[in-house]
């Protein structure tokens, strides 16, 4: 005699089915080695590196993607950033270093161009930068290390009022609001060595004390003539040595 199975047996049959289907997959796929995938071209605005926890570790960007500033693994709005690139973060998700570059001809037909790769202290500002800026005939490119002695961390809030204070009108309220900034987050970066192409077409190398003194200089001037110039504290030449010292 044939035995026939009700609706209800049919049902919990392919639910059984079903589910153990679902944990084969899942079994199956978590064995599955993680799949490289190659192409000849790839188009598009924005790519993020992240870690398996989710943290964005790098971003490469256009311009119209580009992030804000990253701090402790969260994205904060910087309206003051215009750049087109990529933007390091550490470990913790915070930035600490990118590279920008970008060029333009500007409604009077004076050309412009920038490149930038910075390096930050750890939640603090750059301490090595490798930049070169040019506007039509003047350039100037440099190489310098800088020391960053603020006491405190560049947080979101740090930023957001540095922000508004860049956004404000030229004039003396302006002025008031960034003495006030100042006032408010002492210190910053002290420049302590410096190599770089000048506007004026010399090179110079600046080796600077721990407050940013300038204390040692080598140039070759635009004439071509060599010096290297000895400073005291407060700025005065000592001694200096040139291509006809004797």
């Amino acid at each position: 005699m044939t035995h026939m199975i009700s609706s209800r047996q049919f049902f919990a049959i392919y639910s059984g089915a079903v589910t153990l289907a679902f944990a084969g997959v899942v079994l199956l796929g978590a064995r599955r080695p993680a799949q490289n995938t190659s192409f000849d071209q790839i188009t598009v605005h924005r790519i993020n590196v992240v870690e398996p926890d989710g943290t964005t570790r790098m971003v490469l960007s256009n311009n119209a993607e580009f992030p804000g500033a990253y701090y402790l693994g969260k994205e904060y709005p910087r309206t003051d950033r215009d750049a087109t690139g990529m933007l390091f973060n550490d470990e913790e998700g915070t930035e600490n270093g990118g590279l920008i570059f970008g060029g333009k001809k500007d409604k009077n037909g004076v050309t412009h161009s920038w490149g930038h790769l910075s390096f930050d202290e750890y939640q603090r500002d750059q301490t090595m930068v490798l930049e070169s800026n040019s506007d039509g005939a003047s350039r100037n490119t440099y190489y310098a290390l800088n020391d960053d002695d603020r006491p405190y961390s560049l947080t979101p809030q740090f930023s957001a009022e540095w922000q508004r204070v860049k956004a404000m009108p030229p004039g003396p309220a302006r002025v008031a609001a960034s003495q006030a900034w100042h006032t408010k987050y002492p210190g910053g970066i002290v420049n302590r060595g410096y190599f770089g192409r000048g506007r004026d077409k010399s090179v110079t190398l600046s080796l600077k004390d721990q407050q940013g003194r300038e204390r040692l200089v080598a140039s070759v001037g635009p004439d071509g003539a060599p010096r290297i110039d000895f400073l005291d504290a407060s700025g005065k030449v000592i001694r200096s040595i040139s291509s006809d010292t004797k």
